[in-house]
């Protein structure tokens, strides 16, 4: 087909700037732009870099950007085009006002070009990780009226009303489709209404449909476990959860196997360590969820001395369902002898402001969304650089190993080192993991070519 229509939750291009793990615009992020490495379950791969070569140390590494890569304005993209965008990053805030984490993780790297095709990376220490970082950043460049939709990839802007449409037109190939119309709506029971009116070919995000998903035989119908974690954090600082045995009592107290059914209505798969099964390390790791199991959890939280009076915090949403989800933790964590408080936070950004402060009670819902395990561990676990999502946590264990997965090099030794990392975090869990969402999109019948990945970006082949 020459047309493609695609119905998404957003239809937006956010400032050079601006990183983000929304599906929809990740979406037109992967028509438009290209990223500087590819992810793909846990690995990279060539992208706007073409390749890359590294010193036996790993403190040296070069980035080739690929042959013919140009701006949808014919203009070149140049090493220095990528090094403005990169300094851009590590200089902005993100949509809650704080200074993005990037600027940590880069803050003893030295980032020059050499010639027009090579970008250089310098640093201290071993630094493998630049290839997950790289993994999240779309080179982008503002239009001559200001809009962020210059970018190098296989579709370029035709026109765009934001929050509302976008056209899209194919630049590169001789495939199909040779252009892709996006249209904004925000509700996933309407979205679904609109494929099955025929207003769209394709609908992203069905998954939070009100109920269950019928999934009608009239289309095809495509999913994928996202990488985000929906799970609580504990307060490992002040209050029950300083204790290994409460945590690990929690998570033997809830029954994961029904949030996912019973509240994601089947489109969701519990959680067994910080990170999803597609995250790097997870394939060696073969990890299995922490048990459901009750009187197991009583035994653990009987060791444990002092007041067991709970406060649970909450939004309203993100994640999804928040507040279903809560009462359900709730309940059975009082089955086994918590006392629980629950207090709900209606403004989703100050909540997120509060959990950097560590305003969190004993714990709080959230999800967890980079689809790098070093990030994860560097921003939320590690207690060496105390980053602002870090609840507490300090184990000498887990540190020994997250500082020898930090120094491996090689993709086969990073691999082995972090799956050490998260198979210990199994055993001994920071947070109370619950599930990861499955994500759905339909299309009419007859459409090749689709699919998403586990970061639930529509793929069009």
């Amino acid at each position: 087909m020459s047309t493609l229509t695609i119905s998404l939750e957003k239809v937006d291009f956010l400032p050079p700037t601006r990183v983000t793990d929304d599906t929809s615009v990740l979406t037109l992020k992967n028509l438009v732009f290209e990223p500087l490495l590819k992810w793909h379950d846990g690995q990279v791969l060539p992208a706007l870099f073409s390749g890359w070569t590294h010193g036996d140390d790993g403190r040296e590494w070069r980035f080739t950007i690929r042959k013919g890569a140009n701006f949808h304005d014919g203009k070149p993209c140049v090493a220095a085009d990528v090094i403005e965008f990169i300094d851009g990053i590590v200089e902005a805030v993100d949509t809650f006002g704080m200074k993005w984490s990037y600027a940590r993780y880069l803050a003893d790297a030295k980032i020059t070009a050499e010639g027009d095709t090579t970008v250089v990376v310098l640093n201290p220490r071993p630094f493998a990780d630049i290839l997950d970082i790289f993994s999240e950043f779309y080179i982008c460049r503002l239009a001559s009226d200001g809009q962020p939709i210059l970018g190098t990839g296989p579709f370029r802007v035709r026109s765009f009303e934001p929050k509302a449409k976008a056209v899209l037109e194919r630049v590169v190939g001789n495939g199909e489709p040779r252009e892709i119309v996006a249209i904004a709506e925000a509700s996933a029971d309407k979205r679904l209404s609109m494929l099955t009116s025929g207003a769209v070919d394709v609908a992203l995000n069905l998954e939070r449909v009100d109920g269950r998903l019928d999934f009608d035989d009239r289309f095809q119908w495509g999913k994928a476990v996202n990488t985000l974690s929906v799970m609580f954090y504990l307060n490992c600082q002040d209050g029950v959860f300083r204790s290994p045995q409460a945590r690990l009592a929690a998570n033997h107290a809830v029954d994961t196997g029904r949030i996912a059914e019973e509240i994601f209505h089947g489109l969701a798969v519990p959680s067994s360590s910080i990170v999803s099964p597609h995250h790097l390390g997870m394939a060696t790791a073969g990890l299995s969820p922490i048990v459901f199991d009750p009187e197991r959890a009583r035994h653990l939280l009987a060791q444990v001395r002092g007041s067991k009076r709970i406060k649970l915090r909450t939004p309203t949403f993100m994640p999804e369902r928040a507040i279903e989800v809560s009462r359900f933790v709730a309940t059975a964590l009082e089955a086994v002898g918590f006392e629980v408080e629950v207090e709900v936070e209606t403004d989703r950004p100050e909540y997120a402001r509060q959990i950097g402060r560590k305003e969190m009670g004993d714990m709080a819902i959230f999800d967890s969304s980079p689809h790098s395990t070093y990030r994860i561990l560097n921003d939320k676990i590690s207690s060496v650089p105390k980053a602002v999502w870090w609840q507490g946590y300090d184990d000498e264990e887990a540190e020994r190993l997250i500082a020898s997965a930090n120094s491996a090099v090689e993709a086969q030794a990073r691999e082995a080192a972090y799956a050490a990392c998260l198979t210990y975090l199994n055993a001994n869990p920071p947070w109370l993991y619950l599930v990861h969402p499955v994500d759905v999109f339909a299309a009419r019948e007859g459409i090749a070519g689709l699919s998403i990945d586990h970061k639930g970006t529509l793929i069009i082949a």
